[in-house]
């Protein structure tokens, strides 16, 4: 199975679009397009009865007592753990791709609805992603976050994040969850499900002396990020 994306070359950074934060024109953090990338997939096995995409970033800081400090930088060897940034599951076999900003477009306080989603004809659920919790505690921002909410990295860290796009083939075509799940719950519950997998690894930072002059958006932003979002760690 192979999973191939017109946003993004696997391997390469995440255009700034497809990201919760951005840097602008100065370095500063602010508010992106938060658009899902386009994603299609091909030479899905045989005995396959729906498919899974999850989306997570594997160097979220454990520790959040150092993020987003101008006193101290996020050092590059300071624990890591999965921040979930997007599940969309029982994907029928019909559905062969996703267009770009087909699922999410902006940044939406509070967060988006879910879990029930329709793309063209075809009903699909997604679940909550991490900053459901991360804004738990932001009376601005707080709520259910479902669906696609991308890259928002501390802008003080020290290592590149990485994000992992993976679809999986599952033998079969509803997957037993509660209406409101999480990441974690839906890799329970596919679990001796699995026919075959195949991922797209992409790159992002917010630290102006890692990110790539490219990567910095020159086009003027309404709306900068809030204190919480500020001291974003994934």
């Amino acid at each position: 199975m192979k999973l191939v994306s017109d946003s993004v070359r696997n391997g390469r950074p995440l255009p700034a679009e497809f990201a919760f934060g951005m840097l602008d024109a100065a370095g500063k953090v602010v508010l992106s397009a938060n658009r899902n990338p386009h994603l299609a997939w091909t030479d899905v096995p045989a005995g396959a009865a729906s498919l899974v995409l999850l989306c997570i970033d594997g160097d979220a800081p454990v520790d959040g007592r150092h993020v987003n400090r101008a006193d101290v930088p996020l050092s590059a060897v300071a624990p890591r753990g999965d921040f979930f940034h997007w599940s969309l599951i029982d994907i029928p076999l019909s559905l062969q791709h996703l267009p770009a900003g087909a699922l999410s477009g902006g940044v939406t306080p509070h967060g988006k609805p879910g879990p029930d989603i329709v793309v063209g004809d075809t009903a699909l659920r997604q679940g909550l992603n991490d900053y459901t919790g991360w804004f738990a505690a932001d009376p601005a921002m707080a709520g259910d976050y479902y669906g696609y909410d991308g890259p928002c990295p501390p802008w003080n860290d020290e290592r590149v994040h990485h994000y992992i796009f993976r679809l999986y083939a599952l033998d079969v075509p509803r997957l037993d969850l509660a209406a409101r799940f999480t990441c974690a719950d839906v890799l329970n519950a596919i679990h001796g499900h699995i026919i075959d997998e195949a991922q797209l690894i992409t790159s992002y930072t917010l630290n102006p002396s890692l990110a790539p002059a490219a990567a910095r958006s020159n086009t003027r932003t309404n709306t900068r990020t809030n204190t919480r979002t500020n001291t974003r760690t994934a």
